[in-house]
């Protein structure tokens, strides 16, 4: 099996669903979206596979969650992807997909549902 993984490295969520892919034996494309953030598109690709509006992934404790007033914008999605795109540390992680779904997998645990 594949699966992709958009990971933040400090994060313990992100780190756990990555050592659970592999300790399954999976193989993972891990992308550090800090530093290779999605484009709109990608990020709109992956939200419709997930089922979920914008804001259902919006890390609001980000200091750029208050610069840019996001909690005016929660119902705009488009404003929403354009601030997460530009800011990538307000897209909550880590994200997978394999070929069972996508998910936002927090807890880490929720990556086994993606898995054989």
């Amino acid at each position: 099996m594949k699966a992709t993984i958009w990971h933040n490295n400090r994060c313990s969520n992100s780190r756990g669903a990555l050592a659970l892919l592999q300790d399954a034996g999976v193989d993972v494309e891990v992308i550090n979206y800090l530093d290779a953030p999605p484009s709109a598109t990608e990020l709109r690709q992956l939200l419709e596979e997930m089922g979920l509006p914008a804001r259902d992934v919006l890390r609001n404790k980000e200091a750029a969650y208050a610069e840019l007033e996001l909690d005016a914008k929660l119902d705009d999605d488009a404003a929403l992807i354009a601030a997460m795109v530009a800011h990538p540390s307000l897209i909550n992680r880590p994200i997978v997909r394999t070929a069972k779904g996508t998910a936002l997998c927090r807890p880490p645990e929720k990556v086994l549902d993606l898995i054989d």
